[in-house]
């Protein structure tokens, strides 16, 4: 297998949205999306309860045209600001953009609400009934969110005032996260050895690190310089939540603040609560591993600064892997899987649409970001040459393979409902550790394993938790005034439940919350994560079981992107998630693999 392009380390292309947001080229392309808008609202007048199913869908055709333009100008913009946060013209440019799609949303809201509201049920149903079915679910979600939905006036300013208010302090988290410098102190004998990091990525990296002493100082730094700047942080946060309550409680009506989440992703309240009830219920399992763990370091009781400590002799090295062989390992999974996994892989190389390097001031962590389904998919990496990072890989590329296997969806429909977001980059991680641990010597595969475990907690309970940790902090601070002080304590009262006796917390740990993204850029994201890892366990045994045929079973699950309600296109694959049972298998997989673990001391 030989690529066409060997990748180097560096950065992404981004001139195939935007040669330069400067030149005329983008102005006129600008005006071209201005003109396409004007043709929608021209068509206001047409929009009655007898209108023919042909003149509806070519106006579902126009508004995809519209959103394939806002997202090549925003998409660029965002693409670009992740690559370089400090950097002014790209900030101007985002806000700039999302001003844009505010203006956009606003005038072209009537259609929106016209078809959730203002149309009778009976011709709705006509219309879902009459055009391509690719629609259906995606038109009758709409009216299903119908009674959440306000009038036109207060629609507007709602959108309007996003822009300069939740939108807003997320960037300016996002803008002073991406600055932080972390100064790590690690004692070695009777000397402290002091080490300036300019972006907590290769910091970060360190907390699954063989020498313990590296493991505690990452973390204290970490956790010192977030706990430093948490009355800023937490006070972005508060007022993120307050907006969250005034608008998703107050103004519209959903029962709690996780449902508006819930109904957004077409997914049942019940099924997230059931979903949560069995992760509390299961903090056993991964309580137990962590006091095997204890013994396989041969250690009296694992503290939290050692979670992700690996089963390797203490001085021993990590292994490394340079970047252009982390990339053929990743391909190579996934053309053993499946040819086109591979070819999607590849393409994404070919283009130059990865962000590879580790850069001051350049976004943290790791995604996959879809412009629209004709456009190969971005990928953003802070690549370090640990294992965890050719893991990410694997990951985010699985984000991609989603995407590019539902592009010959309509943009309105291609993306996956947020349950099934994680499905494909997780199922991709799990064909990397299969094809590692053929490759490597018993001893290995005993480390390879326990780091499997260490993901699976951290992909499953870690990530059930913070949603747990979300419902109580959203209660506390908008209904009962918290304080910053309190958030952190419940967010240490949150792992102390989580780990039970298993794991010894020290005090600094409450402030970890203040540093996790995803409380801040998208409330109640996080359980996406249990709920793909759970389900992709039960995808997994199924390929295991059934082999090749199992394929077009699980590229049936990706190519639908959003165009199927999520109980409803997992019920063909015999998976029902409303059930308790379903759930617990995943947690019975998770018992399974630390047998097996125990097993092979």
């Amino acid at each position: 297998m030989t690529l066409f392009i060997k990748p180097k380390i560096g950065s992404w292309k981004l001139t195939d949205l935007v040669e330069d947001p400067n030149k005329r080229q983008f102005q006129e392309f600008l005006q071209s999306l201005e003109t396409r808008i004007k043709q929608l609202e021209d068509k206001r007048k047409d929009l009655n309860p007898q209108i023919s199913a042909t003149d509806f869908e070519n106006l579902l055709h126009l508004i995809e045209d519209i959103s394939e333009k806002v997202n090549v100008a925003s998409g660029y913009a965002h693409l670009r600001y992740s690559a370089d946060t400090s950097s002014n013209e790209a900030a101007s440019l985002v806000t700039k953009m999302e001003i844009m799609r505010s203006n956009i949303t606003n005038r072209l809201m009537f259609f929106d609400l016209w078809f959730k509201k203002d149309i009778d049920e009976e011709n709705a149903q006509r219309l879902i009934d009459s055009i391509p079915s690719v629609y259906r679910e995606y038109l009758k979600h709409k009216r299903l969110l119908a009674k959440y939905t306000l009038t036109e006036p207060e629609e507007k300013i709602i959108s309007t005032l996003e822009v300069t208010g939740p939108n807003a302090l997320v960037k300016i988290y996002d803008r002073m996260t991406s600055s932080f410098e972390f100064v790590m102190a690690v004692k070695k004998g009777k000397k402290i050895i002091k080490k300036t990091f300019p972006n907590k990525e290769k910091m970060l990296s360190l907390v699954r690190s063989p020498k313990p002493e590296e493991r505690e100082a990452a973390y204290k730094s970490l956790l010192h310089v977030y706990k430093k700047n948490s009355g800023v942080l937490g006070e972005i946060y508060q007022n993120l939540v307050i907006q969250w309550y005034d608008e998703h409680i107050s103004m519209r009506g959903f029962q709690s603040p996780i449902s508006a989440r819930n109904i957004s992703n077409n997914l049942d309240d019940t099924t997230v609560e059931t979903l949560l009830s069995v992760c509390k219920r299961n903090s056993v399992v991964f309580q137990d591993y962590f006091k095997e763990k204890a013994k396989m370091l041969g250690i009296k009781k694992l503290q939290r600064y050692h979670l992700y400590a690996p089963l390797s002799l203490k001085n021993s090295q990590q292994k490394k892997f340079n970047y252009e062989n982390a990339v053929d390992i990743v391909l190579q999974t996934f053309e053993d899987f499946d040819p086109q996994f591979m070819e999607y892989a590849e393409q994404i190389f070919k283009e130059q649409h990865v962000d590879s390097e580790i850069r001051k001031s350049k976004l943290g962590g790791a995604f996959c970001y879809t412009v629209s389904p004709k456009r190969t998919p971005y990928v953003l990496l802070n690549y370090n040459g640990k294992s965890r990072d050719v893991s990410t890989m694997a990951h985010e590329f699985g984000h991609a393979i989603h995407s590019m296997s539902a592009s010959d969806k309509p943009i309105l429909v291609s993306h996956s409902a947020l349950p099934l977001a994680e499905t494909a980059s997780v199922f991709a991680e799990m064909l990397l550790n299969d094809n590692l641990i053929k490759k490597v010597t018993s001893k290995e595969q005993k480390i390879l394993i326990a780091e499997q475990i260490d993901d699976m907690y951290a992909t499953i309970m870690r990530q059930a938790y913070f949603t747990i940790f979300e419902i109580d902090a959203h209660h506390a601070i908008a209904e009962e005034n918290a304080t910053i002080d309190k958030v952190s304590e419940l967010y240490l009262n949150n792992l102390t439940k989580q780990f039970g006796s298993s794991v010894s917390l020290s005090p600094d740990f409450q402030w970890e919350w203040v540093y996790i993204p995803h409380f801040y850029h998208s409330p109640f994201y996080c359980y996406a994560y249990s709920f793909g890892n759970l389900l992709v366990l039960s995808l997994y045994q199924q390929f295991k079981t059934e082999g090749e045929s199992f394929i077009p079973k699980y590229f049936k699950i990706l190519s639908a992107g959003g165009s199927q309600k999520t109980e409803e296109l997992l019920k063909e694959s015999n998976i029902d998630i409303s059930k308790a049972e379903f759930w617990q298998q995943g947690f019975d997989l998770v018992a399974k693999k630390i047998h097996e673990l125990k097993d092979m001391n």
